[in-house]
């Protein structure tokens, strides 16, 4: 099953087309995207029915992140063994690091994306999942249950924030407006013949400057939900970005940073791809 934001509004794909789940249910799940994880259940139930109802053409510019407005969003550092060795950093033994992006970035699949004037923006593509069932103290045997599907996302980080001042500023330099892109849609668990191992890349202009597989992730998907779940309930439609492999701009020689004109394709096998252009902010009035 796959899952779309549409101009705001919750569709189900299906045929190449896309279902209105709003009008298609006689109101029985609401058109707002966000809230139908609050009934996934009941909703993956309602959808296994729908599968015969007309689809209609869908223009893909509209897509919109399918979790919208997530009232969490959770990042792993450092879960790939060769991104941690590119940015000097041990790889983590016991617990992958932590921290948040805000859920103000979080954008669609498509478009432009402004970059700050700090002028050393990265990129990172990950793996998302979006959780469908509360999760507390959640073992990992029992973690895939609780996600509701796997996006593709981009974790843009603007380096130099991120490394000044006294302590990193992972949060903030993570979090500029359409930093967290996510989609292009939410595809099931169960449309993957192997929802651990996927192959991951993204593209800057043509040239592939990642490659790799989520297999490779030292903490998998289930493992993060096992650690997170123990400090914090996650609710449904919470968004987790997994971690990034080799081949950011930070870990070259030289460095490399988005500028003006830049495209960046970020795409997961089974899912689809990212596409978002960079420009400059406009100059400030006199």
């Amino acid at each position: 099953m796959r899952i779309a934001n549409l101009a705001g509004r919750l569709t189900l794909l299906h045929a190449g087309g896309g279902i209105d789940v709003e009008k298609a249910s006689d109101g029985r799940f609401p058109a707002d995207p966000q809230r139908v994880y609050e009934q996934w259940d009941e909703f993956v139930g309602w959808a296994g029915s729908a599968r015969g109802l007309p689809a209609e053409p869908y223009d893909a510019g509209q897509l919109g992140s399918p979790a919208p407005k997530p009232s969490q969003v959770f990042a792993i550092g450092l879960n790939y063994r060769d991104h941690a060795v590119e940015a000097g950093f041990a790889v983590p033994a016991a617990d992958p690091p932590v921290f948040t992006k805000f859920p103000a970035c979080v954008t669609g699949p498509y478009g432009e994306i402004v970059l700050p004037r700090e002028g050393h923006t990265d990129w990172e593509v990950e793996l998302v999942a979006v959780i469908g069932r509360r999760a507390e103290r959640v073992g990992r045997t029992e973690a895939w249950s609780h996600v509701a599907g796997l996006a593709v996302g981009q974790d843009l980080s603007e380096r130099r924030s991120q490394l000044a001042g006294p302590s990193p500023q992972f949060s903030l330099a993570k979090s500029f407006p359409r930093f967290g892109p996510i989609g292009p849609w939410l595809v099931s668990v169960d449309e993957f013949a192997d929802p651990d191992d996927l192959a991951i890349s993204a593209s800057l202009n043509g040239e592939v400057v990642q490659d790799g597989r989520t297999g490779q992730l030292i903490f998998d998907v289930p493992s993060i939900i096992e650690r997170l779940s123990a400090v914090v309930p996650l609710s449904p439609g919470d968004v987790i970005f997994t971690g990034t492999p080799a081949g950011v701009g930070m870990g070259r020689q030289p460095q490399r940073w988005l500028a003006a004109g830049d495209e960046l394709v970020s795409s997961i096998e089974g899912i689809g791809e990212l596409r978002h252009r960079f420009i400059d902010q406009e100059a400030p009035c006199p």
